[in-house]
This record gives C-alpha cells, structure tokens and sequence, in this order.
C-alpha cells in the first residue's frame, strides 16, 4: 500500500472522527493515529527509542 493511499485513510478517519465526534474526538484520533505510527516505525526497525527523545544538538554530534 503506497503511502498516498495510507495518507488518504488516515485523513479520511480525521475527517469522519471530527464531523461525528467533534473536535476533541478529532484530537484523540490523531493522537493515537500518531502513537500507531510511532509503534509502527519501532516494530519495522526504522526508528530506536532513543531517536524520540534526543534532542537536535546530540544527534548532530552523533553523526560526524
């Protein structure tokens, strides 16, 4: 599945979740749809849970 279409699904849920359940249904269905990302990312392989929290300065420093 293209990331087009992954793109178009995640905005129709924010789209139907913010015309049924108003705003803050809006809010709690993005926050979890950006929580499954992240776990998606983790489970892939494609991200480490220290790349979360380290700041822009200590991965600059990291790289060279």
């Amino acid at each position: 599945m293209s990331m087009a279409v992954v793109g178009m699904i995640a905005g129709m849920a924010l789209g139907f979740a913010g015309y049924f359940g108003g705003f803050g249904a809006f809010l709690l269905v993005a926050a979890l749809g950006a929580v499954g990302f992240l776990a998606g990312r983790f489970a892939d392989g494609d991200l480490e849970f220290g790349d979360v929290f380290r700041t822009r300065h200590e991965r600059r420093d990291r790289r060279r």
